[in-house]
């Protein structure tokens, strides 16, 4: 057949809809709507192939409404202004696939239509749409997330298109296995039907049974469902953060592989490392920023494939490393106070005399070196009375057997109490 298996399993109604049941189950808000003629500008959020574009379409016919469907690939403002113009008369619904390809003048142009109801619209991405549809349009529109298909969704679609497919039920195919199925799918509803398309030609060879070995056979890669400029990019590596903050090293290993296998640079990787050993493990293992450090020099010496091991030993030493945040904290309440209070200035004893003039005035008389003194320190003032000695470094627990904290401790108890 030359129409694809996935375009002929589309669902003809709501009914046959797999999936997205906290929308359009029977307490779902989308058929609420549909059951009162109500229709508002929406945006589908989510995955390829969990049924963005079906479901703009069943509501169209739901509603009987006349139905434009543009592609922001392919089209531009003439193609939008000529769907505008057409309904004009006859208010329809108009439904652009990838939303965040279009720039803002695209977007813009959509603003005066929606908010007349001369068009509803009704938009699909893959992309989160805080980063991709300007306000004005977000605004206009309302937000619904469509969640990953479940395996048990995926399986009832393949099982589907074997009962009713007018070319499938030719052959007697029995789905024998389904880890490798479901694998390959990666819970997209048209992968999916796509490789049983593939298997249907070459079933007789594997006497028709769907097994995991016949699918390898068939030479199908499971390429990595990763985009570096996409929502997987900064899923994976908050993912990968989170693990290494949370000291579980194999969690942290898993997304370092992933972020390997979906050819993310190293540098990028190293980049957030070298971050992480600041922000999370801090005071607690200075000697983890050196490590990071050293992971990214040594990464872009060596390259691909051994910068892998690289990149693993100082993600097991990050992850199993002490944390502390404190130093995070720290800059952050310090950078408040300096822009709550900009006309604070140092003391005069704090400030260089490089003329005569400057010395004559008071610059720098009565500072005391610390280096003159037993210890190396000598009790002095560094800030201004103004900010009533703020305190912005709270040593965390793990800080507190440092030599550093034994030190701060013997010269500042107020503020860092002796163990």
């Amino acid at each position: 057949m030359n129409v694809p298996l996935a375009s002929r399993m589309r669902p003809k109604n709501l009914s046959e809809f797999v999936g997205q049941d906290k929308l359009i189950g029977e307490d779902g808000i989308i058929r609420q709507m549909i059951a009162q003629g109500q229709c508002p500008s929406m945006i589908f959020w989510g995955n390829p192939g969990v049924g963005k574009t079906t479901l703009a379409l069943l509501i169209a016919n739901a509603l009987k409404r006349t139905f434009y469907s543009l592609s922001a690939v392919d089209s531009g403002i003439k193609q939008l202004k000529e769907v505008i113009e057409a309904s004009q008369t006859n208010p329809s619904i108009l439904f652009i696939d990838e939303i965040h390809r279009f720039n803002k003048t695209q977007q813009d142009a959509l603003l005066k239509a929606v908010e007349a109801g001369v068009i509803t619209l009704i938009c699909a991405t893959t992309e989160n749409p805080s980063f991709e549809v300007n306000n004005a349009l977000l605004s206009r529109c309302q937000v619904y997330q469509l969640e990953p298909l479940s395996d048990d969704n995926i399986l009832n679609i393949i099982q589907n298109a074997l009962n009713n497919d007018e070319y499938l039920k030719q052959f007697p195919i029995e789905i024998k296995e389904t880890r490798g199925l479901l694998a390959l799918a990666q819970q997209d509803a048209r992968r999916a039907l796509n490789l049983l398309e593939i298997f249907a030609i070459h079933a007789e060879k594997f006497d028709y049974k769907l097994t995991d070995n016949a699918l390898e056979s068939l030479q199908i890669s499971n390429l990595p469902k990763y985009d570096k400029n996409s929502e997987f990019h900064y899923d994976i590596i908050s993912a990968f953060i989170k693990s290494m903050r949370g000291s579980d090293p194999d969690a942290a290993l898993f997304w370092l592989a992933k972020l390997i296998v979906s050819g993310e640079k190293p540098e990028f990787i190293t980049r957030r490392m070298i971050i992480f050993a600041s922000e999370d493990v801090g005071l607690a293992n200075p000697n983890a920023l050196l490590l990071a450090n050293a992971a990214m020099q040594a990464v872009s010496q060596v390259g691909w494939p051994e910068s892998r091991i690289i990149l693993s030993q100082a993600v097991i030493y990050l992850a199993t490393s002490p944390k502390s945040n404190s130093a995070y904290l720290a800059i952050d309440k310090a950078i408040e106070l300096a822009k709550a209070q900009p006309e604070v200035m140092p003391d005069l004893h704090l400030r260089n005399a490089p003329t005569k003039l400057m010395k004559d005035i008071g610059y720098g008389q009565n500072y005391l070196y610390p280096h003159n003194y037993p210890n190396h320190y000598i009790d002095q003032v560094y800030l201004p009375e103004a900010l009533k000695n703020p305190q912005f470094y709270y040593p965390s627990d793990t800080e507190k057997n440092s030599v550093n904290y034994k030190f701060i401790s013997q010269i500042r108890p107020e503020r860092y109490p002796k163990l």
